[in-house]
């Protein structure tokens, strides 16, 4: 059995059916079954801006850091500024419900191993992303 945790440090919006929903969903797509638990801490800028600078050395305000775990049965912690979210989504031109669903996909691909650092691993995980996405119906 899955756990999925979700800390909402920012407002009082429940915005754990949609983040249970799209996890659930990552989770089998990818066929995950050692690592069952996952954290999803949604924070206000501040505090993403503080991890940034704490462990990636950037003072600024980042969309999603991911903290792999090391210990059994656990993915590890994703961290989701709430209000960048709500951002990019009006800048992108979609919901928030849709940019939500992208950065806790993309947070988890990060806690399985996935990363963007070249252009190849970028094709490899964002299609990925869009294929869960796209499967839950949750498209731009």
């Amino acid at each position: 059995m899955k756990t999925i945790n979700v800390i909402n440090q920012c407002n009082e919006e429940n915005y754990e059916p949609l983040i249970s929903k799209v996890l659930k969903k990552a989770y089998k797509r990818m066929n995950v079954k050692k690592k069952n638990t996952i954290n999803i801490i949604l924070v206000k800028s501040e505090a993403i801006r503080e991890l940034n600078n704490t462990y990636r050395n950037t003072n600024a305000v980042t969309d999603v850091l991911t903290f792999p775990s090391d210990m059994d049965g656990e993915l590890g912690d994703v961290f989701i500024s709430v209000h960048t979210a709500m951002e990019q989504a009006k800048t992108y031109g979609h919901t928030f419900k849709r940019e939500l669903a992208f950065l806790v996909v993309h947070g988890f691909l990060h806690a399985i191993g996935y990363d963007h650092d070249t252009k190849e691993k970028e094709h490899i995980m964002f299609n990925l992303q869009e294929q869960i996405l796209n499967a839950l119906k949750i498209s731009r």
